[in-house]
């Protein structure tokens, strides 16, 4: 064998691209497939769902905000209470996903006002201190794209996120 080659098939395979995908990313991702035809308000339903389901549809809708275009459809879809409502009673992989998600969605000034509305804030700025590092990362990035909104500048200081940040 030449020096530098991996003759290790399932290395190769994931080799420059991490861990085979986990069984949430791939119910993700058939969840993001039946998105492309119009499914968000069928994410919305799993947010709904709690649980499992809730995990899968928040995680679908992280990867669907990444898209500008996308993220009116999520919004006009319903999903911004069902994810502010993960930050506080979901699993701890929903509270990932749904800040995750949050955190994108904010990047539309539409959507800033509407996550506020929402009741998004104070729970973002819980799992700022009782998060796992992921949920504080998630929340800490939330809450800068929230606070573009002079008005979430105001809201985000009132519920305490300035000390532990």
């Amino acid at each position: 064998a030449r020096l530098g080659r991996n003759n290790n098939k399932k290395a190769r395979r994931t080799s420059g691209r991490g861990a085979p995908p986990s069984p949430d990313e791939v119910r993700a991702a058939k969840a993001l497939a039946a998105s492309e035809d119009g499914g968000i308000p069928l994410l919305v339903d799993m947010l709904r769902r709690g649980g499992p389901d809730a995990e899968t549809g928040a995680l679908a809708l992280s990867k669907l905000s990444t898209s500008a275009e996308n993220n009116t459809a999520i919004r006009e879809a319903g999903a911004l209470p069902p994810l502010a409502a993960l930050l506080s009673s979901g699993t701890a992989v929903a509270k990932e996903h749904a800040a995750e998600a949050l955190g994108s969605l904010a990047a539309n000034s539409d959507n800033q006002v509407a996550i506020a509305k929402a009741g998004a804030i104070p729970p973002l700025v819980e799992l700022l201190t009782t998060g796992s590092a992921e949920q504080k990362e998630n929340a800490a990035a939330a809450l800068w794209s929230l606070a573009a909104n002079s008005d979430n500048q105001v809201a985000i200081a009132k519920a305490g996120a300035i000390p532990p940040l």
